[in-house]
């Protein structure tokens, strides 16, 4: 199975969102999204619970859990690539206006990916 190229949304004011939210985690709390992004860039589509899980409308979730929190990147496939959107802290469930985000930024990278891509790519 060939590995699936992992890339970071990029704001048009060049911000990432999702590097932002992981930099002010802890560090084991990056360490395991670090493993969680390997494991995403070498199972892709097939990256299963624990690990990860579908949510709604093309938007899935990296998992990790870390003394009782409960922490999510949340994520979306266009061809071969995995886009990683933002982090969130899930109380419940990951709030609606999360996951609309995460499918606002998608048809977003999916009309201009160039745009919209952290460069240079994160390739595992």
């Amino acid at each position: 199975m060939p590995s699936t190229v992992v890339v970071f949304f990029m704001e048009e004011d060049k911000s990432i969102p999702s590097l932002i939210w992981l930099d002010d985690l802890s560090e084991k709390v990056q360490d395991k999204f670090i493993v969680r992004i390997e494991r995403l860039a070498d199972c892709g589509f097939d990256l299963r619970r624990p690990e990860a899980d579908f949510l709604r409308d093309g938007v899935y979730e990296l998992r990790v859990r870390h003394r009782r929190i409960n922490y999510r990147l949340l994520y979306f496939f266009i061809k071969q690539e995995a886009v990683i959107s933002h982090g969130v802290i899930k109380k419940e469930k990951v709030p609606d206006k999360d996951i609309d985000l995460a499918i606002e930024r998608m048809n977003k990278f999916a009309r201009n990916p160039q745009k919209y891509t952290y460069s240079p790519k994160y390739t595992i």
